[in-house]
C-alpha cells in the first residue's frame, strides 16, 4: 500500500513556533530591538488587519537581510544541533521513526523558510516544501520566492511536488487554519493528533 504522509511543521511537530526561536538564535539583540518595533503589526495580524505575508516579510527582512547565505546555513545548522530533537514533540518523533519508508513518501509541509527547517526536514527524511527565502549573489534579500507557504498554497505545493502520482492513502497533520485546505484535501486529515 502506497501512502504519502503530509507533515505540518510549527506547532504540529514541534512544541514552539520556530521562526521567532531562529531569529532570537541568530540574533539575540537584533531580534529583540526588532520584535519590539514589530509589535503593532502583530497585533494588526492577530486581529486579522494585516496580511501575513508581509508582516512575516518584514520581520524576518528585519534580522536577516543583506546576510550572507554562508553564515545564515551556518547558524541554521548550529539552531538545529541545539534544539533538535528537544523542541520535537515526543509521540510524533517516535511516529516518524516508525514510518515504513519503502513504502511512503513523507512531506514536510511548512509556511517557515527552508533556511531553517531544511535541517529538520532532512533528520526526519522528507522532502521539503517551504516558504523559499531569495538569495542573490549569496546574499539574502529579504524576500520570498514564490508566495507563503501556508493555506491553500501548501495544497498547491503539495499538488505540484506530487505531481499526479498516485497513492493508496494520503495523510495529513496540522495544527492551525492554515493547515485546513490540506486536511480536507487528504484521505484522512488529523488535527493536533500528537499533542
Amino acid at each position: 500500500m502506497k501512502k504519502l504522509y503530509c507533515f505540518d511543521f510549527d506547532g504540529t511537530l514541534t512544541y514552539k513556533d520556530t521562526m521567532f526561536m531562529y531569529l532570537k538564535f541568530y540574533n539575540p539583540a537584533k531580534y529583540r530591538m526588532q520584535f519590539l518595533k514589530h509589535v503593532p503589526l502583530f497585533i494588526l495580524l492577530k486581529l486579522k488587519l494585516a496580511p501575513t505575508e508581509k508582516v512575516k516579510k518584514s520581520f524576518i527582512g528585519s534580522i536577516l537581510k543583506g546576510q550572507s547565505q554562508e553564515k545564515i546555513e551556518k547558524k541554521s545548522k548550529q539552531f538545529f544541533e541545539h534544539h533538535y530533537p528537544k523542541i520535537v514533540r515526543e509521540n510524533a518523533l517516535d511516529f516518524i521513526n516508525n514510518i515504513d519508508r519503502n513504502n511512503t513518501q513523507s512531506l514536510l509541509v511548512t509556511a517557515s523558510l527552508d533556511i531553517w527547517a531544511k535541517p529538520f526536514a532532512d533528520a526526519f527524511q522528507m522532502q521539503l516544501i517551504s516558504t523559499r527565502a531569495e538569495f542573490k549573489n549569496g546574499i539574502f534579500t529579504g524576500n520570498f520566492i514564490g508566495k507563503n507557504c501556508n493555506g491553500k498554497e501548501k495544497l498547491e505545493r503539495i499538488k505540484e511536488e506530487i505531481d499526479h502520482k498516485k497513492y493508496d492513502k494520503i495523510i495529513a497533520f496540522g495544527d492551525t487554519s492554515g493547515d485546513k485546505p490540506m486536511l480536507k484535501w487528504a484521505n484522512e486529515g488529523h488535527y493536533q493528533f500528537f499533542h
